[in-house]
């Protein structure tokens, strides 16, 4: 099941091409991370699902709706923008009041969710402070909030760990880590190593194009490269002797070890690790797959 889809989007601006056949999918209950380099077309396609932008041509299908309705999405689509902007004089509860009335809530029920939805970002303490007295990050976790309300079957988080802490950016990705079953979260970000440990499926972009889409584990190599970092010479030949049909390569102090189709890399590890002992190789560090940042340098044709 799918909860959003691009099918052949076009979207121009002036002569400018923002979305180029744009074709893409963002699997139900998934949290999917969305690649690109500035100017690739991720705010475009964001705009487009959240009803800011209309596209010139092709399908742009949201929670089995085609194309962007108000009416028919009221309560189903959360969206944090990169430069939310909040009202200074209103507190986040009042802003988040409102808007799941908005929403359709009616008071009884708006006013709990608001106070849900500020624990969920940690804002128990300033629930009641002035937006602008808050502090960046702090107005960022309130946009957050306002995102989650009702629990939406899709949210669309652009950079929402952008000007936050690390205490602060591990709550986020707490949040998603307990979102409600089903709940489809995509997340457009220029940090690829959070997007690696938070997402489970990754669209990557660039020049209005989707490039490569598919399970994180599939982009990223994690069920086909194996890397080890060792803290001596790789016995290289030992290691290939042991893995028949696998290709086997030293790059400085990184052994990798690709596997061919459909082997078991786990077991193969496991031999990696025999001769490794065997030889008295010890090991610094050890990696399933290419990572995500690499594969997205080696797509735009650039070493990491």
């Amino acid at each position: 099941m799918v909860a959003l889809r691009f099918v052949d989007v076009i979207k121009r601006f002036g002569s400018a091409v923002a979305l180029d056949a744009f074709t893409a999918e963002a699997p139900v209950g998934s949290v999917v991370g969305l690649i690109g380099p500035n100017g690739a077309g991720k705010t475009t396609a964001f705009s487009l699902v959240g009803g800011f932008l209309k596209h010139d041509a092709g399908l742009v299908e949201i929670l089995g709706e085609p194309n962007f309705d108000p009416h028919r999405l009221k309560g189903r689509l959360g969206l944090l923008p990169q430069d939310a902007e909040l009202g200074d004089r209103h507190t986040p509860r009042e802003l988040c009041d409102h808007l799941a009335r908005l929403q359709g809530m009616t008071a009884k029920a708006a006013a709990p969710e608001a106070e849900r939805v500020l624990d969920l970002v940690k804002l128990e303490a300033r629930r009641d402070a002035r937006i602008g007295t808050l502090s960046h990050g702090m107005r960022r976790r309130v946009a957050l909030a306002t995102a989650l309300l009702g629990d939406p079957a899709l949210v669309l988080l652009d950079e929402p760990t952008a000007g936050l802490d690390p205490v602060q950016a591990d709550g986020v990705r707490e949040v998603l880590r307990t979102r409600p079953r089903g709940q489809t979260v995509v997340i457009s970000s220029h940090n690829l190593a959070e997007l690696e440990r938070m997402c489970d499926w990754v669209i990557m972009m660039d020049r209005g194009r989707c490039t490569r889409q598919g399970p994180i584990d599939d982009v990223t190599g994690r069920t086909e490269v194996v890397e080890w970092r060792l803290a001596s010479a790789a016995p290289v030949a030992a290691v290939a002797a042991a893995l028949v049909g696998f290709v086997v390569e030293v790059d400085a102090d990184v052994l990798r070890v690709t596997a061919p189709a459909r082997a078991d890399l786990d077991a193969a590890s496991l031999d990696v690790m025999r001769v490794l002992v065997a030889h008295g190789v010890a090991v610094r560090d050890m990696r399933r797959g290419v990572g995500l940042e690499r594969r997205f340098f080696q797509d735009q044709g650039r070493s990491s």
